[in-house]
């Protein structure tokens, strides 16, 4: 959430910012509006309150004097007074919640280095990493390479769950969870992350403070009782706010967690959008990464991250590209966010790995994330930074794609073999 002092001296700023983001900048006059009719209610509370203060101490004299009737009437007038400054302190506090649900809605500003752009055709590739093969026979895609291997069921899903399910069987459920395991060793034993492992259903307040309430409600799997869960999107969510409320030791910063979790997505508003495979699922899985940072120190942090992601496909020797997100791009809560794309031979053509965020201070601010210097200084909010280390269906079926052969086996990356019993081929 944007800072609302920030916001009510800076109203060009942030309408400017908007506008890069092609979000509608015209909220800003409601807000103006607000605003100005929250400081006439202030100033008339004032007023009020000068006027009940002063009636008050004239009661006072007028029963030192004993006009008992004319005091008598001063406090039916304080009474008034006070009926109305309690009318005004509702009105002030209406005002100010229509304030705060107002910014709610607005997405974080963008970082000034971010490419200005309408959609993804506008991000900027910022480098690349390995040689895409060349291979002496037509490749196949991930699904018929798995239906072919006997490693995928994308019909019996269908039956059991619906359509945008998927079954993986015998060394194509081994292989994801050998990428989990691999991801979260060199997470945790090389990059000096701490995994945690959290739930993977959340109330609604720690849905508002990553971001995905409210503008996003339609995007989650929601349970129909009293309780109000969520199946959760990402494990960012359940992580990002594991210090919500509460204020950390500066000398504690960066916390750097890792975390393997299923998630759902109702996928809302992609319909007929990757159709076929695994590329956008109701359920997937992912290891996440996510770092709570000093300000000073989170853009350092950010590059940090987004190379640790990187890492994982280097070893796994898939090549991939890493673009910037351009404003038209950018995620609600993000002030910048690099994409790593892995190579799809059967698209040819790079596609979305990973997202790496900075979201500065915009999720701390929702979930009051704040963290002390030393000395007994004011709280400070603190930095929040996300990625996925990696999507680990996309993993597989990129394994898939790049290690296929042209009898239809699929060789097993030599990092994760260990991870598969020995296992160095999938063969039907």
């Amino acid at each position: 959430m944007l800072d609302l002092n920030f916001v009510r001296e800076n109203l060009e700023t942030v309408r400017e910012a908007l506008n890069k983001r092609h979000f509608p900048a015209d909220v800003l006059d409601d807000f103006a509006e607000l605003d100005t009719e929250r400081r006439e209610v202030i100033g008339e509370s004032d007023l009020v309150n000068r006027q009940r203060n002063e009636a008050s101490r004239e009661i006072g004299g007028l029963m030192q004097e004993g006009k008992r009737g004319e005091a008598e009437e001063k406090k039916a007038e304080v009474a008034g007074l006070k009926e109305r400054q309690s009318e005004l302190e509702e009105r002030r506090k209406d005002v100010e919640t229509r304030m705060s649900d107002l910014l709610a809605g607005l997405p974080n500003m963008p970082a000034e280095d971010v490419p200005l752009g309408v959609d993804e055709s506008d991000n900027v590739e910022v480098r690349k990493w390995g040689e895409p093969a060349n291979f002496e026979f037509e490749p196949k895609d991930h699904v018929d390479i798995g239906e072919g291997l006997g490693i995928l069921d994308l019909e019996r899903a269908a039956k059991i769950a619906g359509s945008r399910f998927a079954i993986l069987n015998g060394a194509g459920a081994r292989l994801e969870r050998a990428l989990v395991n691999f991801m979260l060793e060199v997470h945790t034993t090389q990059h000096g992350y701490t995994e945690t492992f959290p739930p993977f259903l959340v109330n609604r307040t720690t849905l508002f403070g990553t971001g995905q309430l409210p503008k996003f409600e339609e995007d989650l799997f929601q349970t129909t009782d009293e309780r109000g869960f969520a199946l959760i999107p990402t494990a960012e969510v359940p992580v990002t706010n594991y210090y919500g409320g509460e204020i950390l030791d500066a000398k504690d910063l960066p916390v750097k967690f890792t975390a393997y979790t299923p998630c759902f997505r109702s996928e809302a508003g992609s319909y007929g959008k990757d159709t076929r495979g695994l590329i956008r699922q109701h359920q997937f899985e992912k290891v996440e990464l996510v770092k709570i940072s000093l300000p000073e120190a989170s853009w350092d942090e950010h590059e940090k991250l987004t190379a640790d992601a990187e890492k994982i496909l280097q070893m796994l020797e898939l090549p991939y590209r890493t673009v910037v997100l351009s404003t038209g791009d950018l995620g609600f809560g993000a002030a910048k966010t690099y994409d790593i794309e892995v190579w799809l031979p059967s698209q040819n053509t790079y596609r979305e790995i990973s997202s790496c965020s900075n979201c500065l201070d915009f999720q701390a601010r929702r979930m009051n994330l704040r963290f002390r210097r030393a000395g007994g200084e004011k709280p400070e909010f603190a930095h929040t930074l996300n990625g996925s280390g990696l999507a680990v269906g996309r993993t597989w079926l990129a394994i898939l794609e790049n290690y296929q052969q042209e009898d239809g086996s699929v060789v097993i990356p030599e990092v994760l073999r260990s991870h598969m019993g020995g296992l160095e081929r999938i063969e039907g």
